[in-house]
């Protein structure tokens, strides 16, 4: 059988196939609660069958969005809104549903990328490590303080109980991208000069405080994985040397698989963007920390997916942009690699083997 559509086990769960949906933000909430277009667009992709389907940056505060228009995680109604997502999405398929926790820090109160993705007019002040603006027209944020450090842990450990509550079956953290738990890892932001600054050790010890407090707030059984910058991109970034130590001690607080990416931190950083262009970074990750490994950047097809699993470059893909250009993407690779797989049983009549005139 195709590498890409063998089960993993992960904690207490086993998904059913390596294909993950990536996180992708939506900008549809409404003070942070999940809408109507929520459950049409993650419906129509929990439909096609991947083993994960990890929803957007879900903001742990108000203050945490990306934009006024992002999904929350932080009071009663936004769980309920959750839930009944998350209860319908397990009504139409087999998927693992994640929810992906975040705290935008020096990159919050910004406009969705289809008005220009900057400053927005409704916005609120922004936190990071350090005093340091993403971009000279942004505005400075306020540097954490102790207290803030505290209360911001502790706005993780209560997201992840309400995740909880909603249903999910796995938590991601967010560290990557130039986020929050990101800024304090990479010295391009975190110019601190206490115990959270300085040293790879400093610069790691919240993001790992994070880890910790929510590994111990999320059930023993469940899987929580975590999404990492892999590198900057931009001269005295995070480096991969640093990721693979930050993966090895992420592996010690009990994180049981991560996504590599990279960029985000800086406006100015140099991609090489181009197929897999990131899956070289997963595969030394995964080789050198131990840790079950997640590969995304430009996966396109059925058979780069299968290879990069069958490989061991990787335990998981992760797909966005396939994903939102055909809904069915799960299927098309199952076309591709010659696996039969069980669709919906309203979509049945539309199968190759049952629709009269044969292929399409």
């Amino acid at each position: 059988m195709s590498a890409l559509f063998q089960p993993l086990t992960l904690r207490g769960l086993t998904l059913s196939n390596r294909i993950a949906v990536a996180p992708m933000c939506q900008y549809s909430a409404v003070d942070g609660i999940a809408q109507d277009w929520h459950l049409q667009h993650y419906g129509a992709l929990a439909a096609s069958g991947p083993g994960m389907i990890v929803l957007e940056a879900t903001g742990v505060s108000p203050e945490g969005r990306i934009t006024p228009r992002c999904l929350g995680l932080w009071d009663d109604a936004c769980t309920a809104a959750l839930g009944r997502l998350v209860t319908a999405l397990k009504g139409f398929g087999s998927s693992a549903i994640a929810v992906q926790l975040a705290h935008a820090g020096r990159k919050a109160a910004t406009t969705p990328p289809w008005l220009g993705g900057g400053p927005a007019d409704d916005g609120w002040p922004t936190v990071a490590p350090s005093a340091v603006a993403f971009d000279p027209s942004w505005p400075v944020p306020e540097a954490l303080t102790a207290d803030g450090l505290a209360r911001l842990r502790d706005s993780f450990v209560a997201a992840t109980g309400r995740a909880l509550a909603a249903g999910f079956d796995v938590v991601e953290l967010h560290s990557a991208h130039g986020y929050l738990l990101q800024q304090f890892l990479s010295p391009l932001c975190n110019r601190r000069d206490d115990d959270y600054g300085g040293s790879l050790t400093n610069r790691m010890r919240f993001p790992l405080e994070v880890v910790t407090a929510v590994r111990a707030a999320w059930p023993a059984d469940k899987p929580l994985g975590i999404r990492i910058n892999a590198t900057d991109y931009a001269d005295g970034g995070f480096t991969v040397d640093e990721a693979v130590i930050y993966a090895e001690a992420l592996r010690s607080a009990g994180i049981d698989y991560v996504c590599v990416s990279g960029g985000g931190t800086v406006p100015d950083a140099v991609i090489p963007a181009g197929p897999g262009y990131q899956v070289a970074l997963a595969e030394r990750i995964r080789r050198e920390s131990g840790l079950p490994t997640r590969a995304v950047g430009v996966i396109t097809s059925p058979e780069q997916a299968d290879s990069i699993v069958a490989s061991g470059q990787a335990d998981m893909v992760a797909i966005g942009r396939g994903f939102l250009d055909d809904p069915r993407w799960t299927w098309r690779a199952a076309k591709a690699l010659g696996v039969a797989l069980d669709v919906p049983l309203q979509y049945s009549r539309a199968t190759p083997k049952t629709w009269p005139w044969g292929e399409r």
